[in-house]
């Protein structure tokens, strides 16, 4: 396929060009030419915003992993402004692109989060599960509805709700990894709130799945089918790096140190992935043991 993709020197973006360069052509929109070009080398064309593309029917589909990092900063006025703006800009820029051609790429893949559902305790959720209304909602929803504005008589239209990606090669992991490689590690609030993650092997191929499966279409969970709590989760991030797991951080020292944006961390929900395995994908990594098995091998 001749892929067009946003977010390309993302986590996720860069491992799916480097996992499948040899089956697919990609064009990269990123607005600094000099690093995406380092990072994703020659093979990969790169453009400087969505304007800029001619021809949108000589895509074979279009992927949209861009945004502002949604945890990463105090979620201040301006910066929810940020946040948002990131990701509903683009996606409008290349949802209005895609309207435009008489025949336009037939597949438009777009991101989304979990954050769609809002907290929901420890009540199992699915893509059917109505959400709780909030700013994580709030911004997913719209992200979604723009994406669905698409003209889906012509183009298939998949969202992708993803929980929080796993890898040894950065992201959340990282930080979450730091206080037990430093003795220090442990439990965040009360410890059941759950997390919804997926090892970024899983990620990309679940992305490709849906990219190729055209039975496939609307908002999917892209998350390991046995979410775990954040005690289990802690537990065994501690066993796979040979740490102990003493302390606990209260949820009100969360709370000062991240404010409003610290909800994702102290409430999570308890997702798993019901269309993507009813549609026939299999998890590598299913479980947390294995996952973290895995990134931290060596």
């Amino acid at each position: 396929m001749n892929i067009l993709l946003t977010g390309g020197t993302g986590l996720i973006g860069g491992e799916f060009i480097r996992q499948y360069s040899r089956e697919h052509e990609f064009t990269v929109i990123s607005r600094d030419f000099a690093k995406a070009k380092s990072k994703l080398g020659d093979n990969v064309k790169i453009v400087e915003n969505v304007s800029s593309i001619e021809n949108f029917e000589n895509f074979d589909a279009v992927i949209n992993l861009a945004g502002e990092p949604i945890a990463d900063k105090r979620w201040t006025d301006t910066q929810k402004k940020i946040i948002c703006n990131s990701r509903w800009d683009i996606t409008s820029e290349l949802v209005s692109k895609i309207n435009s051609c008489d025949a336009p790429p037939p597949v438009f893949l777009s991101g989304s989060a979990i954050g769609y559902y809002g907290n929901q305790g420890d009540k199992l959720v699915t893509e059917e599960t109505p959400p709780h209304n909030e700013f994580t909602h709030e911004l997913c929803a719209k992200w979604e509805t723009i994406a669905q504005s698409v003209d889906q008589a012509k183009t298939r239209v998949v969202t992708l709700r993803t929980g929080v990606v796993l890898t040894e090669k950065g992201g959340a992991l990282e930080k979450m990894a730091l206080p037990f490689k430093l003795g220090a590690g442990g439990t965040l609030g009360s410890g059941s709130q759950y997390l919804a993650w997926i090892h970024l092997q899983d990620m990309v191929r679940a992305i490709s799945f849906l990219l190729e499966n055209s039975a496939c279409s609307g908002a999917f969970n892209l998350t390991a089918p046995e979410p775990v709590t954040n005690k289990e989760f802690s537990k065994a991030l501690a066993k796979s790096l040979n740490r102990p797991c003493l302390f606990n951080v209260p949820g009100f020292v969360m709370k000062i140190a991240m404010g409003e944006s610290s909800t994702m961390i102290l409430e999570g929900q308890r997702v798993i992935p019901q269309k993507l395995t009813t549609a026939g994908f299999s998890f590598d990594f299913p479980s947390i043991d294995e996952a973290l098995r895995e990134i931290y091998r060596a």
